[in-house]
This record gives structure tokens, C-alpha cells and sequence, in this order.
């Protein structure tokens, strides 16, 4: 598998997953020329990318997913529900529309959609099995169900939500009704409910994690890696490559 976390947080999301034979992006939340600049960056090829998956319709996870995918000639991938309430971003673009909730397979991978908890119409995670093993990118979520626990069992790969530290979060320049919002089970999960996941999933298989849509304000890098590392310390179980997804530059391609 090779992963770069091209963009992470609430000014623009954007993933990429290289497995089996498929070169995907989860998300394109940035514009189209800043998508580009980063994946050349890194050394992405952009024409080799064969879909983008979108998790929901908010658009720091959309802005330019219907772009990409007409300069590419590659379908999106969208739920019916987040199809309908974004058709504007996806206008000539090939659209395949999943249900939440309902594996498929596309090309050499089998694509599992988590229906999610969050402020939007039809929020999703994606699990992706191929023969390289499971790998997963679950955000904007506001709790843990089991449901979520149970299908990211076994990942060699995870992309999860960080998004705030309760502490700054509470005490911090935010409007009560949004703090509220974000504490909410239609909102964000702390870097503490991250670590929790984390404990239940664990395994001598998981070789990467990036620890993703940190808050700009109510969160900091060094918080996420200080706990991060506190927690694999406190086990003897595996040892990943920890990614902190960041707002303004892509991280390293790292191959697995």
C-alpha cells in the first residue's frame, strides 16, 4: 500500500490510497490546482488515480471532487443522498452511487461503506479490502458505534478523526452552541474517544496510522503525538507509522 494524507482539516480533506491495482483518493476538499501542486509534489502521478470516493457532502471534503474527476475521466463515488444534495459540485462528472451500508467491490477492491454519525446527509467511512490487506478512513464522526469498531478490526492502515482536545475546546474562543455541536454525536470525536478506538483496535498488524482533521483552534500536532505515543508506550501490541494530518502541506508517501 502507498498513503499520503494530501490534506487534512476543515479548510480541505483529501486522501490517497494506492492498493492492489487501484490508485484511489478519498475526498478532493481542496481546489483542483492546489490538489495538483500537492500530489506533484510528492510525486503522485494525478492521471493514475482511478475514482474518488466522497464521504459527504460538506464542502471541505467535495470542493473539487467533481473537477478531478472530469480532467481524469474517472467516475465519483457518492451516495444517492449526498449525490442529490450536492449535484452542483458533480455537474458532467461520472457519478456511481453507493448505499451506505452496503458493500461493493470496484476494480480489485472491495469498498465498504460505514454509515457514520455527523451533521450531514449521509455521512460515510470507507473500509477497503484488496489482496495487500484492509485499510480505512473514517472522519467526521461524532461517536464510536460498534458498528465502526467492528468493521475497522484488523486494518493494516487507518486514517482517523483527532479533530479536538475537550480542554481547549471548553475553554477556548468558540460560541457555546457550537462547542456544543462539536461534543455532539453529530459532530467530532476528541483526541481521548480517538485513543479509546484506538485501544480496542490494536493488533500486530496495523502498520500506519494518520491521526487526522485536528482543529486548528481547539486542538494542537503535539497534543495528538504526546497521547498517540503515550498509548503505543502503554502497549506491547503494535508499533505504527504515525502520520499528524496537516492543513497546509501533504505528508511523506509512505509505502507499507
Amino acid at each position: 500500500m502507498k498513503i499520503c494524507s494530501l490534506a487534512s482539516g476543515s479548510k480541505g480533506n483529501c486522501l490517497s490510497l494506492e492498493t492492489g491495482d487501484t490508485r484511489l483518493l478519498i475526498d478532493v476538499g481542496l481546489s483542483l490546482r492546489e490538489t495538483l501542486l500537492r500530489m506533484d509534489e510528492v510525486g503522485i502521478d494525478p492521471s493514475g488515480v482511478h475514482a474518488v470516493f466522497v464521504t459527504h457532502e460538506h464542502i471541505d471534503h467535495i470542493r473539487s471532487a467533481g473537477s478531478f474527476a472530469r480532467k481524469f475521466n474517472i467516475p465519483v463515488f457518492a451516495s444517492h443522498l449526498v449525490h442529490a444534495r450536492a449535484d452542483r459540485y458533480f455537474i458532467k462528472s461520472r457519478v456511481t452511487e453507493f448505499e451506505s451500508g452496503s458493500a461493493f467491490t470496484f476494480r480489485d477492491i472491495q469498498i465498504d461503506p460505514i454509515p457514520l454519525t455527523h451533521d450531514s446527509c449521509d455521512p460515510v467511512g470507507f473500509v477497503l479490502e484488496s489482496s495487500e490487506g484492509r485499510a480505512a478512513s473514517v472522519t467526521d464522526f461524532g461517536i464510536v458505534t460498534r458498528l465502526i469498531t467492528e468493521k475497522l478490526r484488523g486494518c493494516r492502515f487507518l486514517n482517523l478523526e483527532s479533530n479536538h482536545d475537550v480542554n481547549m475546546l471548553m475553554n477556548g474562543p468558540y460560541p457555546w452552541e457550537l462547542k456544543q455541536r462539536i461534543k455532539s454525536r453529530h459532530g467530532h470525536i476528541s483526541n481521548e474517544e480517538s485513543l479509546e478506538l484506538l485501544h480496542e483496535l490494536a493488533h500486530g498488524g496495523l502498520e500506519m496510522l494518520v491521526m487526522a482533521h485536528l482543529s486548528e483552534v481547539n486542538n494542537h500536532p503535539e497534543h495528538v503525538v504526546r497521547s498517540t505515543e503515550s498509548f503505543l508506550r502503554d502497549q506491547n501490541i503494535c508499533a505504527p507509522h504515525i502520520v499528524i494530518g496537516d492543513q497546509y502541506q501533504a505528508s511523506a508517501l509512505v509505502e507499507i
